[in-house]
């Protein structure tokens, strides 16, 4: 179906939610063409309302639907009928029932109802399950309704789309995950995670493995200061949770300081944790933080989310998924689907994000597990967006296999 639809009730209050209802929704409320509008007039009472929504008024026999609900059915500009039914004096609920049957029969534009009562519409309901006439017990869920079949067909019609080929390193990546098997796991450390990245194309902050509190300050004096330090072991999956990450180290002294706290906290928190070392990263300037990730549903396969990242996440569930393989066009539909897609375009004067650089992202991962369906579950949090034409940048990224 369109989205434009067309509205009959006999009573106002509840017409007016349906068409509120409508306007939060995305779909459009139905003008009717003149024609219309005459022949609504000549069927209905002067009292009514021939304007969208209809209002057949209080009193309505299944008649006065009839005259409502065919005209809307015939008019050019509409695409869906939502027929709205509250019981009062007058009222025939299974007759006007047996009209919104008698009227669907045969017809392609999607007709939903909303009768609204208990007991005195019970055979009235039972008429319209019979000829499988949707109803809902309020308007806002019939609207619902109305908006997930509009999305669907949106969604069915739409161009096949073109899928990405990036060049990527597929046989690094094959081998990292059979060391990581032989080694008995199924989680990829950091570092090996990084690895992955790189394989496939991401931007990397520069990241060295220190074995040593002297070994820690010497890479940070290298990579240069300020840096970030994070415990490194294949055991530990929130490094946050155990004091394990440390950002803004200033100098060599904090370094070597910082390397033993991190060790020591990982040790009293882990006691039987695997630690590699510590990881020793060039600290990103700020841009928006953004997750990407993956997880594998048991029908539908890989998903592929993209959503506000950094520590809000699980806060907020901002988070949009696509099956994978995504097209370009799916990637650049799923960044505009979130909520906080205006904080990506840039609000008060800020500069727009690196949208073009968060695609690419969600496309270059896509083609990963694509590849390697083994990967059941991975995420990117955060990747760094900095402004429009500046790309963006992975700091952290997470992959488990299957077991």
């Amino acid at each position: 179906p369109g989205n434009r639809t067309g509205i009959v009730t006999n009573a106002g209050g509840p017409g007016i939610i349906a068409t509120d209802a409508i306007e939060r929704s995305g779909l459009r409320l139905a003008e009717f063409t003149p024609a219309t509008i005459e022949r609504l007039r000549a069927g209905l009472p002067p009292t009514a309302s021939v304007f969208n929504p209809i209002d057949v008024i209080g009193d309505a026999a299944a008649d006065r639907y009839e005259v409502a609900l065919a005209a809307a059915l015939a008019d050019p500009n509409v695409d869906a009928v939502l027929v709205l039914f509250t019981p009062q004096a007058g009222s025939e609920p299974e007759r006007t029932a047996e009209v919104i049957a008698r009227l669907a029969a045969g017809q392609t534009k999607p007709i939903l109802a909303s009768y609204m009562g208990e007991y005195s519409i019970g055979p009235a309901l039972d008429l319209l399950n019979r000829h499988r006439i949707p109803n809902y017990p309020f308007p806002e869920r019939a609207v619902s309704a109305l908006r997930a079949m509009y999305r669907q067909r949106v969604w069915a019609d739409r161009e096949p789309g073109e899928y990405a080929s990036f060049e990527v390193d597929r046989e690094r990546v094959r081998s990292l995950f059979a060391r990581v098997r032989a080694a008995g796991r199924v989680e990829l450390g950091e570092l090996e995670a990084r690895e992955v990245m790189e394989a496939y194309g991401m931007r990397l902050p520069q990241s060295r493995l220190a074995q040593s509190p002297e070994e820690a300050a010497a890479i940070a004096a290298e990579i240069g200061f300020p840096v970030v330090m994070k415990i490194s072991s294949p055991d530990i999956l929130h490094k946050s949770d155990i004091g394990g990450v440390k950002v803004g180290v200033q100098d060599a002294i904090q370094a070597r300081d910082t390397y033993e706290l991190i060790e020591y906290r990982a040790r009293k928190y882990s006691p039987g944790a695997q630690i590699w070392g510590v990881l020793v990263q060039e600290q990103v300037r700020k841009g928006r933080e953004i997750l990407v990730g993956v997880s594998r549903d048991p029908q539908f396969g890989p998903l592929v989310a993209f959503g506000l990242g950094g520590i809000y996440v699980e806060v907020l569930k901002d988070v949009a998924f696509r099956i994978a393989p995504i097209t370009r066009q799916v990637a650049a539909e799923q960044v505009r689907s979130i909520r906080a897609f205006p904080l990506l375009q840039g609000v008060r004067g800020e500069p727009p994000a690196d949208i073009a650089a968060a695609e690419e992202v969600l496309l270059r991962i896509s083609q990963l597990v694509t590849d390697f369906p083994e990967i059941v579950e991975m995420d990117i949090n955060p990747l760094v967006l900095y402004n429009q034409g500046e790309g963006g940048i992975v700091v952290d990224a997470r992959i488990i296999l299957q077991g």
